[in-house]
């Protein structure tokens, strides 16, 4: 197994969030005009997809090789990227990528879900190096994580079905990004009600 290496924290957020950044400006830039290529009339949003997949894969190849690790989340969204940005590319059809972040989602939840039923917080296989927590913690946070994976599956479904390609992309780029962070500043509490013992103290009372 490759060794997991550190980099700086801005370096990271550039490069786990740089890409949807580009998706927007290339977006904001491109919306509104029709491209065409060998023949075939392109939108500007699907023309914004095509920038935005090898962006991600590049992207993902650098923080591959600086860390040598890639998150199992990570990896299944550029999976789907590549995958559903496809298709859109190939069938010229932005249905196709709007749809993306509703699989993710669904698929996600689907996983945590599983794994609860076991009794086993698989969360906690990605995240335990960044919060450490005793298994009644992880368990809380799995529970309330797959709740929300589900509510953002079904935002996606409403919004982009009913409202404009703007209205998707900010949500997509800003909406999501804002209520995942939200959602873990408000689990504060749980991280400390549940966080493990620091050597020769007594665990918190619960």
């Amino acid at each position: 197994m490759a060794e997991k290496r550190k980099i700086k924290p801005g370096l990271k957020m550039a490069l786990d969030f740089g890409p949807l950044l580009v998706f927007f400006l290339a977006f904001v830039k491109l919306k509104g005009h029709t491209f065409t290529i060998l023949g075939t009339d392109y939108s500007g949003f699907v023309v914004a997809t095509a920038i935005f997949v090898p962006v991600l894969v590049a992207s993902m190849a650098v923080l591959w090789a600086l860390t040598g690790h890639l998150a199992p989340m990570q990896i299944a969204t550029l999976i789907l990227v590549v995958v559903f940005g496809g298709l859109s590319i190939w069938f010229n059809d932005p249905r196709f990528f709007k749809t993306k972040p509703t699989l993710i989602y669904l698929i996600f939840a689907g996983l945590l879900g599983f794994g609860l039923a076991r009794g086993k917080p698989w969360l906690q296989l990605v995240m335990e190096d960044a919060i450490p927590m005793r298994h009644e913690g992880w368990m809380i946070l799995t529970k309330r994580l797959t709740v929300l994976f589900l509510g953002l599956a079904v935002a996606n479904e409403v919004i982009w079905r009913n409202f404009s390609d703007q209205t998707w992309v900010n949500f997509k780029t800003f909406g999501l990004t804002i209520l995942m962070f939200g959602f873990f500043m408000a689990q504060a509490p749980l991280f400390q009600r549940y966080a493990l013992p620091k050597e020769g103290e007594e665990p918190p009372e619960t």
